[in-house]
């Protein structure tokens, strides 16, 4: 928990104890339902929690923003962006049905109103968002192709609507279509720490 207050240290009591509360929620919840790897599990808030806080570093929802976490697994960016924006709205979406159930527990666990689940493949979500966050592995070009149709064409944020993406390794290859449109952000211009030198955020505009 330390690490999370060492780079937010702005955090409201509330939001310290929700990010407190993630880790016995998730060793209990990971001993019943594999969503994490087992001999990660002690590694939660570095590999897990502060990854999915990379994006609150590259951009700051406004109010009423409403986001899709696509391929959330148990809840990853989903539920540590929706603990620090708790004026934007996130839909969490994932095809395996248990890890959904993890997810929806462990947001109705620390008390966030702002989180939706949805147990779908992504082609079946229908709805309309500003952006699409992903921690999934899912090449950026069959991602772009499913999601297109979830952006919505009006723009409430600074950065305009579009895909932000956790990514690790070399991107070259994946980024070739989309280098005018994508940004690609070394993750470790954020945190110091060795586990982020080769974790990569891309943003892409599809509009």
């Amino acid at each position: 928990m330390e690490i999370i207050n060492k780079y937010f240290p702005e955090l409201t009591e509330e939001q310290r104890e929700q990010f407190a509360a993630l880790y016995d929620l998730y060793t209990d919840w990971n001993s019943k339902i594999n969503v994490i790897s087992r001999k990660d599990i002690t590694n939660l808030y570095e590999h897990h929690v502060l990854h999915s806080l990379a994006i609150a570093k590259a951009i700051q929802f406004r109010p009423e923003t409403e986001v899709m976490d696509l391929g959330t697994g148990g809840g990853f960016p989903g539920i540590p962006l929706a603990i620090m924006f708790p004026d934007a709205r996130f839909h969490l979406v994932d095809s395996i049905g248990k890890k959904v159930k993890v997810a929806t527990e462990i947001a109705q666990s620390v008390g966030l109103k702002n989180v939706t689940t949805r147990h779908c493949r992504a082609e079946d979500e229908k709805k309309k968002f500003d952006f699409i966050v992903s921690r999934a592995v899912m090449p950026l070009a069959d991602l772009i192709k499913i999601v297109r149709k979830n952006i919505r064409k009006e723009q409430k944020n600074s950065y305009p609507n579009g895909i932000l993406c956790l990514k690790g390794g070399d991107l070259s290859r994946e980024l070739a279509p989309f280098k005018h449109k994508a940004e690609v952000i070394d993750l470790n211009n954020y945190f110091n720490e060795e586990y982020f030198d080769t974790k990569k955020l891309v943003y892409i505009t599809v509009n």
